[in-house]
């Protein structure tokens, strides 16, 4: 690792903040501050999109998977595509009947203030978790980058500095910085990773190929194992990665904000399903990573290799086999796919708070749009450094952190996409119901969740059946409570008083 590394990084860190400010123009409201005015176009948002939930877990997790195993993980990669497209005709059309600013909003029409506030404050918590996960992804690769120059920085230091340099353009830019650095992250880091295929393939005259054929490793799909309890399985990442893709991209602010930048329905649709297709792609070249890189270090363990963590492997061959200021580059892209996430979460979590939370709970006369402005800029920065904490605590954790990261999410996702297409289905439901419903979703994830992870060790439900296993609990205690209550004469759902 070379001084010119550590300055193309630096440097890049400077132009990401100048080009998000650079693009956002001023930000006069809320319309403007959370989406963008709504007048960004389709394909900036699809990329967005993408760039938003890939962040350096993608980067440096997806490689050592098939690196250790094989390409199954592209499974979950259909399954995406198959939500993304239920999620675009059933769930988007009611974001756009009206001026939502979050996902939640509907849950505000639907069953009252408390269900939406509880649903904004659960998206708040998770997310607050998953990204806490995300930023430390980051934070692997560049601790070993300065390790390589003798400069001993902790996680926290590194997490810090991660953290400053992003609320700075989402500060001041709002969503629409946000949007526009995206695009030009997620053209680096993918770029970055077709360039390691690139230099392994000419030191080792494309032979690792060959190597990952013979070796079964080109195997898409998997039919072994209890389809319950087997991540890798082709029923739970096909059936349960579509209900989780619904869940991440119908009911997740951090997505759906995106989707509500786009000048209407339509082009919101379109950005949605083609980013799909761009996942499953991206998922491809960096398995594709692994796959050479298993060649490159002569299928040797991590272990082996003296890696304290198996997510160390692809950034170990960007000190060791890539030139000076291209291992820079690279670097650089890995800090793009967490900075990217680290934006939109930024963005989506002052959202939620200014909107479901703020604007809910104050008691004065209605919220006027400058002081929405101010609140959700103070949130920035709250929610910027809280992201701190849970990337500390995490760094301890030695399994894969994408699962990790995607477990963490699976305990919410069920009850929120179950609250939503309960509310839909169900007439007769009220806040009472829905919001009971909700919870217990969230109690049953989290019993497995927590069960797996700090008690047995074993996997009883994988973390794909999350999403489905709360919507299924949201059904079955809500319209069980919802039968207390008399059926609508109409079609319509009910806009109750809370209960």
């Amino acid at each position: 690792m070379q001084t010119l590394d550590l300055l193309v990084i630096v440097a890049y860190l400077g132009a990401t903040a100048w080009l998000g400010l650079k693009l956002s123009g001023r930000q006069t409201g809320m319309k403007d501050y959370f989406l963008g005015g709504r007048n960004l176009p389709w394909w900036a948002v699809c990329l967005s999109v993408v760039a938003t939930e890939t962040s350096a877990l993608t980067v440096i997790g997806i490689p050592v998977m098939s690196y250790l195993g094989d390409i199954s993980y592209l499974q979950l990669g259909l399954g995406y595509i198959v939500g993304r497209v239920i999620v675009a005709y059933f769930m988007l059309p009611r974001y756009y009947n009206g001026e939502m600013v979050t996902a939640y909003a509907y849950l505000g029409q639907r069953f009252g203030q408390t269900t939406q506030t509880t649903a904004g404050v659960t998206f708040l918590f998770t997310r607050l978790l998953a990204d806490g996960i995300r930023v430390l992804a980051a934070a692997i690769p560049l601790k070993l980058i300065l390790g390589g120059m003798g400069i001993e920085a902790g996680y926290f230091t590194i997490i810090v500095v991660l953290s400053v340099v992003t609320i700075a353009y989402t500060l001041i830019g709002g969503i629409k910085a946000v949007v526009w650095v995206d695009v030009f992250q997620m053209c680096l880091y993918v770029g970055g990773g077709i360039l390691s295929i690139a230099v392994i393939s000419a030191v080792s005259g494309g032979g690792w190929f060959g190597d990952a054929v013979d070796a079964g490793k080109l195997a898409v799909f998997s039919f072994e194992g209890n389809p319950i309890s087997s991540p890798g399985s082709f029923v739970a990442s096909l059936l349960g990665g579509a209900v989780f893709a619904m869940a991440s991209h119908g009911s997740d602010q951090l997505i759906v904000q995106r989707l509500l930048t786009c000048k209407s329905k339509v082009e919101a649709q379109k950005a949605l399903i083609w980013s799909g297709i761009l996942v499953f792609v991206q998922f491809s070249i960096f398995l594709l990573v692994g796959l050479a890189l298993w060649t490159y270090y002569e299928q040797a363990s991590p272990a082996s290799l003296g890696l304290t963590r198996d997510d160390e492997i692809f950034p170990l061959f960007i000190i060791e086999g890539l030139p000076p200021g291209v291992t820079g580059l690279l670097f650089a892209g890995i800090l793009a796919a967490a900075m990217s996430t680290l934006s939109s979460s930024l963005s989506a979590l002052s959202s939620s708070t200014v909107t479901d939370v703020y604007g809910r709970l104050r008691k004065k006369a209605p919220m006027t749009d400058e002081e929405g402005l101010r609140v959700g800029r103070w949130a920035t920065i709250g929610w910027g450094l809280a992201f701190i904490a849970p990337a500390t605590v995490f760094q301890s954790d030695e399994g894969n952190i994408v699962i990790l990261a995607l477990g963490v999410a699976g305990i919410t996702y069920g009850g929120l996409l179950g609250a939503f297409v309960f509310g839909i289905a169900n007439k007769r439901a009220r806040a009472a119901d829905a919001n009971v419903a909700f919870v217990a979703a969230i109690a049953v994830n989290a019993f497995f969740f927590v069960m797996e992870k700090y008690v047995t060790g074993e996997v009883w439900v994988a973390w794909q059946w999350y999403p489905l296993m709360g919507v299924i609990v949201t059904f079955v205690i809500g319209g069980l409570l919802s039968l207390r209550h008399p059926a609508p004469d109409t079609e319509e759902p009910v806009k109750t008083a809370e209960r």
